[in-house]
């Protein structure tokens, strides 16, 4: 993040996306900053205090987040705190009741969608869609529930006449990763940007020449480190949700997307193949 105030909605996916790197107590003065009442008048002292910080730790962490200093700091981060998709998140307490917790996470979902849509780099999304476009061969991989989004993604990439591939498990994709060639591709998901196994993978994919991508929540992790593209989502987490729930309709809306673009590149071929799949599974519906 640069000195220069930033968009605000994006000042909060930023920040956040820096948390895998930061100590117990810079992730504390994050904390402070995105409580409810954070504002530009909020004293040096409060944050300090409420994070159980020096003043100086403060100051310190806000030129370590790339701000100028406390007050670059807090002015940008109160400017994202008046975001009317940021005011959409609400912890969800036990003395919520059903509407107030459906509200909660619909909302928490609307806000992780709109200020993901603010981060995502258009070029990238272009040389995804022209990767994806291109390749004769698509391999997939994720585990747990990020398994399942490349399961979704897969689905929608066969409707249109892409034949893709889905592996869940860390053998296989090492196998699946040894046999891609340049011009192939390997697509990887993982929330965190941690997990070993789809590391592995696409450390192996790269080394082989095809085109790796990642699906991920945080733009600084090993994942991001060993891949070429990269699609990053943001969630605001909360104890019972965790950040899993909110990433993971935001990840597929972002698929959604490629889906959509690489459709448009060839409509005629897509629309054809559409109809081609959806009457193959058409008498499979009861009336």
């Amino acid at each position: 993040m640069s000195e220069t105030p930033a968009e605000p909605s994006t000042v909060g996916a930023r920040l956040r996306a820096l948390r895998p790197m930061l100590t117990p107590l810079e992730n504390r003065i994050l904390d402070v900053a995105f409580e409810e009442g954070f504002e530009e008048t909020t004293p040096l002292t409060y944050v300090a205090e409420q994070a159980g910080v020096s003043e100086a730790m403060v100051v310190k962490t806000a030129k370590k987040f790339g701000f100028a200093g406390f007050r670059d700091f807090r002015e940008q981060v109160s400017a994202y705190n008046a975001q009317p998709s940021a005011a959409l998140h609400k912890e969800i307490g036990p003395e919520d009741n059903q509407a107030d917790i459906m509200r909660k996470v619909f909302n928490t979902a609307i806000q992780a969608l709109h200020e993901t849509l603010a981060i995502i780099d258009l070029e990238t999304f272009a040389k995804v869609v022209d990767a994806i476009s291109a390749a004769p061969r698509r391999d997939l991989y994720g585990i747990g529930g990020s398994a399942q989004i490349a399961r979704d993604v897969s689905h929608k990439f066969l409707r249109i006449g892409l034949r893709s591939t889905v592996y869940d498990d860390a053998h296989m994709m090492l196998m699946s990763a040894s046999l891609l060639e340049p011009g192939d591709i390997a697509i990887a998901f993982s929330h965190s940007g941690r997990t070993s196994a789809v590391i592995d993978g696409m450390r192996e994919a790269r080394r082989r020449g095809a085109t790796t991508i990642a699906v991920s929540n945080y733009a600084h992790s090993p994942l991001v480190d060993a891949v070429d593209l990269v699609l990053c989502s943001t969630a605001r987490g909360s104890p019972l949700l965790g950040e899993n729930a909110a990433a993971r309709v935001a990840q597929l809306t972002v698929m959604d997307a490629v889906f959509a673009a690489i459709a448009a590149k060839a409509y005629d071929i897509a629309e054809r193949n559409l109809e081609r799949t959806t009457a193959a599974v058409a008498a499979k519906r009861e009336r």
